[in-house]
This record gives C-alpha cells, structure tokens and sequence, in this order.
C-alpha cells in the first residue's frame, strides 16, 4: 500500500537519492531541509512514517522526535551519522521506531521502511477480541489504545505491538528474538538492545499510572507481562 513519507534532511542529494528508492516503491514523499519545516510538515501533511536526520539546523532530530513524540504515534526512523550504540539508542529512547547509521544504502533504508510500515499496520497480532485486559491494564486492539486503572496511556505504534505480544499470553516469557521476528520482522538489521530500549519505554510509561512493573526481565531469556 501506497503511503506519504517525510524527509527532513539538510542534504539536498541525500533526499533526492532518498526519494528516488521510496517512490518507485510507489510511496509519495514529502521533504524538509531544516527541522522547524519539517515539524512543521509533520503537523500540516500527517505522513505515514517520517524519516528524520538527527543532525539538522533551525532545530535538532531530537527535539523534532521528542515533540511529535508527545503529539502522535507516526512511526520515526532516524539517520544518525553516529556510530556509538548509546547515541543510537537515544533516539529509540525518544521513541523513534528505528535507525540507519550514514553512510547508508538507500535501498537499506527504503526496506528498513518498508518493514517499520509493515509492522506498524494491523497484523496477526491485533485480530481476535476487540479488547485484552489484565490486572489493570487494557489494550483496546481495534482503536490502538492503552488504558491503565482507566488512564490513557501513549505509545508508539512498536511499542504498542510489544505489549499486545506480551499481555496476550501473560506469565509467557519472550526471548528477544522471539519479539524480533514477531514484531520487528524477520528482515529487522538492528541489534538486541533495540528490544530493550522499547521494554523500557513501555515501562516508563505505564509505571506512573500503575505504580508497578508488569513487564519483568527474565534474564539470560527474555520478557514477560506477570503481576507478581
């Protein structure tokens, strides 16, 4: 299925190559060369997924990531030029769903969105009953929503599909690649740590409301959703 996505990237070349990859896949793009424009196209055009340099004048990816984080689910992938793990995890932190580090293939990046749309779209994950609760929490499958003790809670559209995996078969202990292939995908080039950086989104944000930690570490294994 055809979908828009946004571009903000300073080099002009970058997103001319960029979008070349991404339309004969048949998407329409969208591009800004700085980040208060691309926020602001963010805003205005609602794209399906936006691609967002991390390095970018007027105002940073970071910012751009935090605040659209704060106002909708859009899946984010991010371009760093960074190269240490905990730089690209800031950005997953942020909630971005995933990352390409320059220099990068453009046909990388195109299937790395390609697998971000996939996964963020109604799958497997989300048929059955409308409604999945447990101990306080309740998942509202066809809406895309979260409720802890009647508290709405955001996440992100990964985030989202790590805890239907997980609250679906409670007491069940996931292995990181389990969640990969489940909900990541089978062609997701990212490294273990991306699991744990979700997790601990899902966490963070579901913590306030309920004043517990429902999904549990099981280490040398994975994660599971308990109420112990």
């Amino acid at each position: 299925m055809a979908s828009t996505v946004l571009i903000v990237e300073d080099d002009p070349d970058t997103v001319r190559l960029v979008s070349l990859y991404l339309e004969r896949d048949g998407h329409k793009v969208l591009s800004a060369q700085d980040g208060i424009g691309g926020l602001r196209l963010a805003r205005e055009a609602r794209p399906d997924l936006v691609v967002l340099d991390l390095m970018l004048p007027k105002l940073s990816g970071i910012e751009i990531c935090r605040t659209l984080r704060q106002e909708s689910t859009v899946p984010i992938v991010m371009m760093t030029a960074r190269v240490e793990e905990e730089d690209r995890l800031k950005g997953l932190d942020l909630g971005a769903d995933d990352y390409v580090t320059k220099p990068f293939s453009p046909r990388e990046l195109a299937a790395r969105i390609r697998a971000v749309l996939r996964r963020t779209a109604k799958d497997d994950l989300e048929r059955g009953p409308a409604e999945v609760a447990f101990d306080g929490v309740t998942v509202d499958l066809h809406r895309r929503r979260v409720f802890v003790d009647g508290q709405k809670i955001k996440l992100t559209p990964t985030e989202f599909k790590i805890l239907v995996m997980l609250i679906k078969e409670p007491e069940r202990t996931f292995s990181r690649e389990q969640i990969i292939d489940r909900v990541l995908g089978f062609d997701f080039q990212g490294f273990d740590r991306t699991v744990d950086a979700h997790v601990a989104n899902i966490r963070r944000k579901l913590r306030p409301a309920k004043g517990q930690d429902h999904i549990q570490t099981v280490y040398g294994v994975g994660y599971r959703f308990s109420n112990d």
